[in-house]
This record gives C-alpha cells, structure tokens and sequence, in this order.
C-alpha cells in the first residue's frame, strides 16, 4: 500500500497526531471556572474509559462501552471543547463535531473509518444501553473531577454548579452508588470546612 493511500501510514500519523491535540485541549468548564492546569480532554476520556472498565454490570457490551468512551469527545481535537457556557446551540455543535468525525475518520481504511464514526454517532444519539451508561459515566466523571478540583484547591463547594448541572440525570445502579459516595465524602468537607460537625 502507498504511503498516501486512505489508511496509509502517512493518513495514520496524521490521524494520530490529530488525537493528539486531545492532550492539549483543556475541559472548557474548568477554565472558564479558573482551574489552575485544569485537565485535558484525553485526561477525561481516559479515565472514563477505566471507569467503563470496572463495570460490574453484566449485562453491558464492557468492551462497546470502552470504545465509546474512548471515542465520544474524538471531534474535540479539530472544534474545541464547546462548553454550554458557549451558547452553540445543540444543531450546530453536532453539526461541527460531524463534520469533524468525518474528516478524522477518513484517514483510516474505511472498516476502521465506519467503526468510530458509528460509535462517535451511537454515543450522540443514544441509542444503545452501552451509549447511556456511558453518558452517565461522563457526567460522572466530571463531579468526580470537581471534588477533586475543591480538595487541591482546599474550598469545597465551590464548584457547585457542576453537581447542579448533573442533578437528576443519574440511573444506572452502580454509578447512582459512585456518585452517593462522591457526594457523601464532599459534602463532609463542605461542613467540616464550615466548622459544622460531620453527620
């Protein structure tokens, strides 16, 4: 195969060297909030992935939810992290990320091109058991990531709204019980930091 044939090594680096940046894209809710070295987008994706891991459930495709989770930000390395805090409408993201997808995914050989784009689509429009779970585990993933903020910066609470955002939204046996203990360990040292005894 030529180097410059679709899925050739040159496509191969070059896709690679995309994902890339991923390392280099800050989450854009931390910035916005003044995170000091707030972390990547690979750095989210990356322990999402270990949390679909660790799944218990077996009734899940593990190994689905792994790729998904490994996929689901991909576009984020060509548009951006667009936070809700941007004010892109809904449309518009997705059609920014689409176009992104594709111009990603056509550096692969295309079984492999069609394989993420269609993870990348399945986890857009949630339509698998495995896509939910991992929707679930990204917003899990990100209180996580806030309770860790507040403990470094030694100010719990102060990245309430994050928690706001995701209030209601959880489901799934395993991280409803995750996210009671993030929770749980959080609030006691919101009310040990008030000087309030701990329940």
């Amino acid at each position: 195969m030529a180097s410059g044939a679709r899925g050739g090594p040159r496509q191969l680096l070059q896709f690679l060297r995309l994902l890339g940046r991923l390392k280099r894209v800050p989450r854009t809710g931390w910035v916005y909030r003044n995170v000091e070295n707030p972390e990547s987008v690979s750095d989210h994706m990356y322990r999402m992935a270990l949390m679909a891991m660790v799944t218990r459930d077996a009734h899940l495709n593990k190994d689905r939810c792994i790729r998904l989770a490994l996929v689901h930000d991909m576009a984020e390395c060509i548009v951006g992290d667009i936070a809700p805090a941007d004010n892109v409408p809904k449309e518009e993201k997705h059609r920014r990320e689409e176009e992104a997808m594709r111009q990603i995914t056509q550096l692969l050989p295309e079984d492999l091109s069609k394989e993420l784009y269609d993870l990348w689509e399945e986890y857009e429009t949630q339509s698998s058991a495995e896509a939910k779970f991992v929707k679930q585990l990204d917003q899990c993933e990100m209180i996580l990531q806030a309770s860790e903020y507040e403990d470094l910066e030694s100010k719990p609470g102060r990245l309430q709204d994050f928690y706001d955002s995701t209030a209601g939204k959880f489901s799934h046996p395993e991280i409803v019980q995750l996210v009671s203990e993030i929770e749980a360990e959080r609030n006691a040292n919101i009310a040990a930091a008030a000087g309030e005894p701990r329940s």
